[in-house]
């Protein structure tokens, strides 16, 4: 796609670049270091777009600006944790589109912004290929440069002993107690493995690291394929671990173990990024559900990794999960829980604050009904 602006009475364009696939904006101003906060977001509600010339400092400053006046409208009363969650996405939503009208140019990956970093490695790899001449959100630009500096440092896993590096638009593994549940769950002659929905790969190498001879792990992501293959290459569990693209399962074959954590929100995603959190209808949860007994070889296990956030949000209920469990054939023989540590389970401040205090991350141990139970 391109974008089309006008400036110094001349008519300009340049590849319009979007994580979220919005379309370029149909009408764009020129902003610069003399342009004010309140004018900016006035105009980024009216839906214009502002392409910044100037300082790269004070570009990220009228950003933070128009970010704070967004966060100002009240929220508006409901009357349950429901209408909560739905209104915090739509005011995420409205939030990601206006604070996304500020827009920069890009010059072979290069910004010419005066006092901007070197941007050029972050965007190289957060895209495929770099237009000559490209221009997205600052937003955007700001989270591939966050996205790289995280993807250098890593994020430290205590069960591999190891750090993971997550690529752009891949799920990081920060919130990592439920990667204890899966050191700590008790293996049973397990030869073989999937890992189902893989993402960096770190489920898939924390079952190597425990001996698993044999673990594919699938995704349709390529960049979660390509992002897991480098985190196993990099700790050396190659020869162990075989990174397949596959929706679900790999075709045509059975494992003793099948491992899946899919997204734990049944809501649309927004962004591609939002997909490891996000699941319209919980299809994922029920894919994975209904296929894994036909997947398991006999006397096989499902390890299904869950929060119950949505149930605490009244987005899904145990009633339904139970449910659906037995529907595929499969009975839970045990579920180990762990609470979440980040931040927003202390953050009275957090909408859905309630809902979150009370969160319980799970690792269901599947068998079919018909397998035996150890």
């Amino acid at each position: 796609m391109e974008i089309i602006w006008q400036e110094n009475k001349q008519s300009h364009s340049a590849h319009w670049q979007s994580e979220a696939n919005n379309p370029p904006p149909k009408k764009v101003v020129i902003a610069d270091d003399a342009t004010k906060a309140d004018d900016a977001y006035k105009l980024a509600c009216e839906g214009t777009a502002l392409l910044y010339r100037g300082d790269f400092q004070n570009a990220k400053q009228l950003l933070q600006a128009i970010t704070r006046r967004v966060d100002r409208k009240p929220a508006k009363p409901v009357d349950n944790l429901t209408e909560a969650f739905h209104q915090h996405r739509a005011r995420q939503i409205q939030r990601a589109g206006i604070t996304g009208k500020i827009l920069i140019e890009l010059n072979d990956g290069r910004c010419g912004l005066k006092r901007a970093p070197d941007v050029k490695e972050a965007v190289t790899q957060a895209l495929d290929t770099v237009p000559a001449s490209l221009v997205l959100s600052l937003r955007e630009l700001l989270g591939m440069i966050g996205a790289y500096e995280w993807r250098k440092k890593g994020v430290t896993i205590d069960a591999l002993q190891a750090n993971i590096h997550a690529h752009f638009g891949v799920y990081s593994p920060l919130r990592g107690e439920y990667l204890q549940l899966v050191q700590q769950a008790p293996l049973h002659s397990v030869q073989t493995a999937f890992d189902i929905g893989t993402g960096t790969g770190v489920i898939a190498a924390i079952l190597a690291k425990r001996g698993v001879k044999r673990v594919i792990a699938t995704d349709n992501n390529p960049r979660a394929l390509a992002c897991a293959r480098e985190n196993i290459t990099r700790l050396g569990l190659q020869s162990q671990i075989e990174v397949v693209d596959a929706d679900l399962f790999p075709a045509q074959q059975k494992a003793d173990l099948i491992v899946c954590n899919p997204p734990w929100l049944p809501a649309k995603a927004n962004a591609p990024i939002e997909h490891a959190i996000y699941d319209p209808e919980n299809r994922m949860l029920k894919g994975f559900l209904n296929g894994v007994k036909a997947h398991l070889n006999a006397d096989g296990e499902a390890w299904l990794i869950l929060s119950d956030l949505a149930e605490h949000l009244g987005l899904r209920t145990r009633d339904e999960l139970a449910a659906w469990i037995k529907a595929a054939g499969m009975q839970e023989v045990e579920r180990l829980d762990t609470r979440p540590l980040h931040g927003k389970v202390q953050d009275k401040s957090d909408p859905l604050y309630q809902a979150r205090s009370k969160e319980v991350t799970s690792l269901y141990r599947l068998k079919a009904v018909s397998a035996k139970i150890d």
